[in-house]
Formats: C-alpha cells, sequence, structure tokens
C-alpha cells in the first residue's frame, strides 16, 4: 500500500501577500487568488470542483473531486523570505462532514489520485516552483529536508486510499 504525503509547499512570486483585502477575516489572510487559481486549474483538467474557495481565519480552502470523493485543499501563506517567493503551504484532506472532521477522518482515505491531481497543476504551472510534498509528523517536527518531489512514497502507481 502506497503512503500519500498530504502535505505540500511551494514557492510564486505571483500571487499576494502584501494588499489585505476588505473580505479577510484576518489582515493577513492571503491565498484568495491563489485558491481561485488552484479551482481554476483543477477544473480545467476536468475534475469536479467546488463554486468557489472559502475562507478560514488563517487562509483559504477548496474542495473537488477525483472519482466522485470530495476532497480538500487547506492553503495558507508562510510569511518568509519573500525575495525568493512567497511560500505556500496545502494540506489535502478528505472532506468527511461535521462528524468525521470532529473525530479526525479528514486526514484518511486521502486518494492517491487526489494528491497526483494536485501535484500536476502545481508542478506544471509557470507561476509556481520548488514543490515538495511532506509527511504532516515531519513537517511538524520542523523537517522540511525530508520533503519528496512527488505525493507519493513509492513508485508504485495507484488511485486507492490510503
Amino acid at each position: 500500500m502506497v503512503r500519500i504525503r498530504p502535505l505540500v509547499t511551494f514557492k510564486s512570486t505571483a500571487f499576494n501577500i502584501t494588499e489585505p483585502r476588505p473580505y479577510f477575516i484576518n489582515e493577513c489572510c492571503f491565498g484568495d487568488d491563489t485558491a481561485k487559481y488552484l479551482l481554476s486549474e483543477l477544473q480545467r483538467s476536468g475534475l469536479r470542483v467546488g463554486d468557489k474557495p472559502g475562507q478560514e481565519d488563517f487562509g483559504w480552502y477548496l474542495n473537488f473531486e477525483v472519482a466522485d470523493v470530495s476532497h480538500c485543499l487547506v492553503l495558507l501563506y508562510r510569511s518568509d523570505d519573500v525575495r525568493e517567493g512567497a511560500t505556500w503551504i496545502g494540506v489535502l484532506e478528505r472532506n468527511r462532514g461535521f462528524f468525521g472532521s470532529i473525530f479526525g477522518r479528514r486526514a484518511h482515505g486521502i486518494q492517491a489520485s487526489a494528491a497526483k491531481a494536485i501535484h500536476r497543476v502545481l508542478a506544471t504551472s509557470t507561476l509556481i516552483r520548488d514543490v515538495r510534498w511532506h509527511f504532516q509528523e515531519d513537517f511538524d517536527k520542523g523537517h522540511e529536508e525530508k520533503g519528496a518531489s512527488t505525493p507519493q512514497e513509492s513508485n508504485e502507481s495507484t488511485d486507492g486510499d490510503e
């Protein structure tokens, strides 16, 4: 069975990180244009997507379906050295509804095909670079150097659940 790295980081200079918008929940909730871009690219690739990104107090999220399974990409901006381009962090989750979310089921059953869809958009975009996929536990411990260029742990190609 293939393990999926559900957390992705990437850099870009193409999206707003300086002008807070009046509709931001918090002044630093950048990422609306990044989420809209990713949503439109996923739709362009033939996936069913949500109408528009949603906002959280820390960033944005976008919903999409792969093989009739609903996923969510939670997106936030990390304000580090922006001379190289802003660092964006995306966390891929399954949409599980209210009770599934409460009981921590969003990290389980992420389809490899969902991670591949996000990866294709990021890796082929001329607006995005330095795409790295991480296991949540490594990222939380500050081990970003353990990130990989693809979301799958092995070279197997599968579209099954994690």
